[in-house]
């Protein structure tokens, strides 16, 4: 029987995000996608997730947004969890400049509808190897478009109150992974410090380039890290 590896997605991305990274390890583990549940309430999310899991203890892997609700989650309920990867995640909070960001996003919104991404903007999203493939490209904003505005407004505001979980981490006797990219401008800069300067148990795993949507650009790499991970 395969192992399982519980994965939660990013913001306004679904299964699709794990599209390319299936094929490289389908025939080893069963991975099962879940979905963020609808709701701004990280505890209230996890509380969710807690009750759709059915294995006594779990393998969790979070991207992006994912991560951060895939770390809460093990933090909160620990004896659940046998082991944590996040990709493209920090665990620090929300800096209130990217909070002011996000919420002038709401009023764009308010003002022009919800229109999802043009195909410029998922474009630009991508590696700048990965900017001519059309197929990837319209995965992303198919994914955007589908999850629709209340996915977006509800998952949005939950980042508003992210808080610094870091310290948290380091106490879990648990194999904690991190894999991100250096030059992500996506990820919080100083939770990255954090994470490379202080002394901890987690391993922390960077590839070069700009790469945030991970699982997509770089799944076999990843899929890689991932066959370690589980055999930490």
């Amino acid at each position: 029987m395969k192992e399982k590896i519980y994965l939660i997605p990013g913001l306004m991305t679904d299964e699709r995000l794990w599209s390319r990274l299936i094929p490289f390890l389908e025939n080893d583990y069963e991975l099962i996608n879940v979905p963020i549940p609808h709701s701004e309430d990280f505890d209230e999310i996890i509380d969710i997730l807690f009750n759709s899991f059915e294995e006594e203890k779990i393998n969790l892997l979070g991207f992006s947004l994912g991560g951060y609700i895939a770390s809460y989650f093990a933090i909160t309920y620990s004896n659940r969890v046998n082991r944590l990867f996040t990709v493209a995640a920090t665990p620090g909070n929300t800096t209130e400049a990217e909070i002011q960001r996000r919420k002038q996003k709401f009023v764009t919104i308010e003002k022009e509808g919800f229109v999802g991404l043009t195909y410029e903007k998922a474009k630009s999203l991508l590696e700048e190897k990965n900017q001519n493939d059309v197929e990837l490209i319209e995965l992303i904003q198919n994914m955007f478009l589908d999850l629709g505005k209340e996915s977006f407004i509800s998952q949005l505001t939950s980042t508003f109150y992210r808080k610094d979980l870091f310290e948290d981490l380091t106490n879990l006797d648990i194999p904690i992974w991190f894999f991100y990219s250096k030059n992500d401008r996506l990820l919080n800069k100083e939770a990255i410090k954090n994470l490379l300067l202080d002394t901890h148990n987690m391993n922390v795993i960077s590839r070069e380039g700009t790469s945030h949507n991970i699982p997509l650009e770089e799944p076999e790499l990843l899929s890689i890290n991932i066959r370690a991970w589980m055999k930490a």
